[in-house]
């Protein structure tokens, strides 16, 4: 089935959603969503991982927390949602170290990305959240031995978490928390428009209608 015909498929059947959702986004922009449109604060960066082909026409930015319980409950939604538009969406991901332990999570990630392990180190570690993410006592240990467990070469890895080009990326991705606004995770933005609304439905038909206007 292409594109098109999935988006249409999936709008049949999905009709009253939409039809709410269409209401809600024609009602009169907010003042910070015009201000937002006025000064767009940095969303993609260089350096930030990119999840699905980097040549997709909708960007999904999230910003990120290994150690947020309800970023690893988005984690499957956000995996969905590559499925059923495969080839139009892309993820973005931008880091927000917000809990104890998440800026050395981040470094193993970053680590695992010099390894070609991104997404499967990211998937391991949000499978063993609970494990390792204690709020107030993370146990690292245990996140890098989940790490190794998922096929990172940990002694390398552990190496190369300590690098400047990862102490920028947190650095740089710390400002630009800052600069969006963002104060709690996950926080998205779909080709640049905040989710205002915030759930997995809503994430899901926001992606479709910029799906469906491509």
């Amino acid at each position: 089935m292409n594109r098109r015909a999935l988006v249409t498929g999936f709008g049949a059947a999905a009709i009253t959603v939409f039809g709410a959702a269409a209401f809600f986004y024609d009602t009169p922009k907010s003042p910070a969503e015009l201000a937002w449109e006025a000064d767009p604060p940095p969303l993609l960066r260089d350096h930030a991982p990119v999840i699905g082909p980097a040549d997709a026409s909708v960007t999904i930015v999230e910003f990120f927390d290994p150690s947020c319980e309800t970023c690893r409950a988005f984690h499957p939604v956000l995996k969905e949602i590559l499925a059923d538009f495969e080839g139009d969406v892309r993820i973005v991901v931008r880091y927000a170290a917000l809990h104890d332990g998440s800026d050395e999570a981040v470094r193993i990630l970053e680590a695992a990305r010099l390894q070609g392990l991104f997404e499967p180190v990211l998937g391991a570690l949000l499978e063993a959240q609970p494990i390792w993410a204690k709020h107030g006592a993370p146990d690292l240990a245990a996140a890098w031995g989940v790490a190794g467990r998922a096929g990172l070469d940990v002694a390398r890895a552990m190496q190369d978490a300590q690098s400047p080009a990862i102490t920028e990326i947190l650095a740089q991705d710390a400002e630009d928390v800052k600069a969006a606004g963002v104060s709690k995770t996950p926080t998205f933005f779909v080709n640049g428009k905040p989710l205002i609304e915030f759930g997995r439905q809503q994430l899901y038909d926001l992606v479709a209608r910029e799906v469906a206007a491509l």
